[in-house]
């Protein structure tokens, strides 16, 4: 499974989240201990947010560890919110245009987890995407179908109603196993997040309080390494991380189900 970390707050460099904390994502690239697999080494990706309101993005097929750019970069670059991903792939083969964050307009976009069934789906939901979100299309991933079909679900109006609306599009588990989902994305203003399994647990997701700069976080594994000191997101809910706070709302329709 693949690792996420993301930030609001106060401008800070990329590495305070990335790089420097003991367990950090970059920590976690190589050695995650809430995953199938300790190892994240199929590429990464950097979106963050500045003065305009589309966000930047880096992306990379080498693994985090052994690209220089990646700790030169979040050395340079700061900003007030960002999301950073490392990568397993469970699904299209290793390419930049695989590799998370994915982003379209404002909107930016990662995911950790599977759709098993995925295959069968795939035409169906291309299908039913509007020209312009079809022709965006890069990649083969059910990550960035997901993205898509959020964006065409209503995503800028109601990311909760777009969710459901994705949910029931995927439809129901098939034989190959659960959908698990836990994706992070923004509009960068606010972070969300989103947990969902149909079976089973979905890939871990935490909460920081307030950080020592006033900001806060959101990541795969507690970046300080104490689960304690963190929320774990719950199962089945949607929330919403800002410099105010975090809200949790429990997630109607397929996801509770």
């Amino acid at each position: 499974m693949c690792r996420i970390a993301a930030y609001t707050g106060p401008d800070i460099p990329l590495e305070n989240i990335i790089v420097r904390p003991a367990h950090s994502l970059l920590e976690q690239s190589q050695h995650a201990t809430e995953a199938k697999l300790a190892v994240n080494g199929d590429g990464f990706g950097i979106s963050w947010y500045g003065a305009d309101d589309a966000p930047g993005l880096y992306r990379d097929v080498l693994p985090a560890w052994a690209d220089d750019n990646l700790t030169n970069l979040c050395r340079m670059v700061r900003s007030h919110l960002f999301i950073a991903h490392v990568r397993a792939s469970t699904m299209g083969e290793t390419s930049r245009a695989n590799c998370h964050p994915f982003k379209y307009g404002k909107w930016s976009f990662c995911h950790n987890g599977q759709i098993p069934h995925f295959k069968t789906i795939r035409r169906r939901m291309l299908a039913a995407l509007p020209d312009d979100l079809f022709e965006a299309m890069q990649g083969t991933t059910d990550s960035e179908m997901i993205f898509l079909t959020l964006l065409a679900n209503g995503l800028d109006d109601d990311p909760a109603a777009a969710m459901r609306a994705t949910l029931d599009q995927i439809g129901p588990a098939g034989a190959d196993g659960p959908i698990k989902l836990t994706c992070v994305f923004s509009d960068g203003q606010a972070l969300y997040a989103f947990r969902y399994a149909s079976g089973g647990q979905p890939p871990s997701l935490y909460a920081s309080g307030v950080l020592d700069n006033g900001g806060r976080s959101l990541a795969s594994e507690p970046l300080c390494g104490v689960a304690e000191r963190w929320t774990e997101i719950p199962t089945d809910t949607i929330c919403v991380l800002t410099g105010d706070g975090l809200a949790i709302s429990p997630q109607k329709g397929r996801a509770a189900a």
